[in-house]
């Protein structure tokens, strides 16, 4: 695979975007006077990648959210200034810890700080390295997405050269570095640092040793080995790297970056990335801070910890336009990522998708399904929820698609999995998300005698109604609930979620009925009346 061709843009949107006012055109707008101020005639966006695990959901996001901003940039422009996208990976960072996925963690120890790139790959096959391995497996990932982005590997740039002369400014500007590095260090940590890392000659190591002299003419570094042997290495031809904070700043001038999105953890450190890129003769990029993801309880999500949800889970039970909707909402504010957001996330998607189609340009550019797909927003029809369709395969326990279109099929006459390949794939979706998330917690419980009461008059109700559709039928069922004792009147739909379905909530109960079928529907709350459903269980 490789990376997807930039996308083309619809000139009928060009007029409308100057006004708006879509996150990604309020951060565009920035870059715009930017690149005004400084001359430029191309937009450079960054983002970066630690290659000492496999590409995660965050990497989508950063990935996805950048693009965004990109789309909206050259609307603005009216796609007159030419951009791009780098997706930078560190891969010579020294590999600080054992990933605890790797098949053989003892044969990967006498490696520990070398360059990730020369620790060899442990997963087998061709590749030269561990970092070339994942850096594999990161293109892959993006292109699988169809992401259009340039690679850059940190040692390919370094040893190529591509840093050197900014290397070598660092060499003359240690000092100033060192000024704004060093109050941000505790005692113990200032006697020993310095933002240049060398690569041992000897054991070919990232050192992380204090400098016993800079010699910013002669473009070197002098310092112990391992070995304690007063050794000078060249700060350019990857000889060495620079610390990750001073790496951001001098990465930023070294390339020109235009604007880079990070996660709320690197807010702090950001004016340190700005000043040393100012140093080096840069000008700091536009910034973009976004939330961290948080996991059911409210925790922040942790690689190390494994809590939350990866992007494989999500993708097991939704479409990666549903995920791209999540990334698309409120990036500033702390959101849950588990299981139980994915179906909220996949009916809102194709809400907006219905609604774009009606749309002038102006309202076209608000709508979130909008910036998932470039403007090239698909034609999809889409009958029922997936809310629905996991209530349907709840009351049905469905265990196979084919269960799901033996209802669907009935109520929907001519739709088939051949005419509507995208509600085959939700209906599937819907089966493993129901046997994975919901049947393993589903829990039914016995009516009360005022639930009990309103259920035998919501069968009797209902008797005889087959041909009505779901309006009609949810009227059937708020009638029901407003004739007895139910305050709030929300109570009786918790009571028929959870007496009938096992679950504490669920879509309308009308759309329900006409989908899953009046004499089913009947037949289901004969079932639980009679203590069927919690026996079941």
């Amino acid at each position: 695979m490789s990376p997807a061709p930039l996308p083309e843009l619809d000139p009928a949107f060009f007029d409308a975007a100057q006004n708006a006012r879509a996150w990604p055109f309020e951060e565009a707008r920035k870059l715009v006077k930017r690149l005004e101020k400084t001359g430029k005639t191309e937009a450079l966006f960054e983002t970066g990648y630690g290659p000492s695990g496999l590409p995660h959901i965050g990497t989508f996001g950063e990935v996805a959210r950048t693009t965004m901003v990109r789309t909206a940039f050259r609307l603005l422009t009216r796609d007159q200034v030419p951009t791009r996208l780098l997706c930078f990976s560190d891969d010579m960072d020294g590999m600080r810890k054992i990933p605890e996925n790797v098949p053989d963690r003892a044969a990967m120890e006498p490696y520990l700080q070398m360059p990730l790139t020369a620790v060899p790959n442990p997963f087998g096959g061709d590749y030269k390295s561990f970092g070339d391995h994942n850096n594999t497996m990161l293109r892959r990932f993006l292109d699988t997405f169809g992401f259009n982005y340039e690679f850059a590997s940190a040692t390919q740039y370094y040893k190529s050269g591509k840093f050197d002369a900014m290397l070598l400014r660092a060499a003359e500007r240690y000092d100033d570095i060192m000024k704004v590095m060093l109050p941000t260090l505790g005692a113990e940590r200032q006697a020993t640092y310095s933002p240049f890392l060398p690569i041992s000659p000897i054991s070919g190591r990232v050192l992380y040793v204090p400098m016993k002299h800079v010699d910013a003419k002669a473009g070197t570094i002098t310092f112990n080995d391992e070995d304690g042997s007063e050794t000078t290495v060249p700060v350019t031809g990857g000889h060495a790297k620079l610390q990750w904070k001073p790496d951001f700043g001098m990465r930023w001038a070294a390339l020109g970056v235009d604007f880079e999105m990070f996660g709320k953890d690197h807010q702090t450190n950001a004016p340190l990335y700005d000043r040393i890129c100012t140093i080096l003769g840069g000008v700091a990029p536009e910034h973009y801070v976004y939330e961290l993801f948080l996991d059911e309880i409210g925790q922040k999500i942790s690689k190390s910890k494994g809590n939350g949800l990866t992007i494989d889970e999500w993708l097991a039970y939704a479409s990666t336009d549903s995920l791209a909707l999540y990334m698309f909402q409120k990036p500033r504010v702390a959101k849950r990522l588990h299981f139980d957001v994915i179906p909220r996330a996949v009916d809102e998607y194709y809400q907006h998708v219905a609604s774009f189609n009606g749309q002038d340009a102006a309202a076209a550019l608000e709508n979130p399904a909008f910036h998932i797909h470039s403007g090239k927003v698909p034609v999809i029809d889409m009958p029922v929820t997936f809310g629905l369709l996991l209530n349907l395969a709840s009351a049905s326990n469905a265990h196979d698609v084919s269960v799901m279109w033996g209802y669907l099929s009935r109520r929907m006459p001519g739709v088939t999995p051949q005419n509507n390949p995208d509600l085959d794939r939700l209906a599937a979706y819907a089966v493993r998300y129901f046997q994975d998330e919901v049947l393993p917690t589903k829990t039914f419980r016995a009516p009360t005698d005022i639930e009990r009461a309103a259920l035998q008059d919501l069968h009797d109700q209902l008797d005889g109604k087959d041909g009505l559709d779901g309006k009609d039928l949810q009227d059937i069922v708020y009638a029901v609930g407003n004739a007895h004792p139910f305050d709030p009147l929300r109570d009786w739909f918790g009571a028929i979620y959870q007496v009938l379905l096992g679950s504490d909530q669920g879509p309308r109960f009308g759309s329900f009925i006409a989908l899953y079928g009046v004499p089913e529907t009947r037949k289901l709350i004969a079932d639980a009346l009679a203590g069927k459903l919690v026996k079941a269980e």
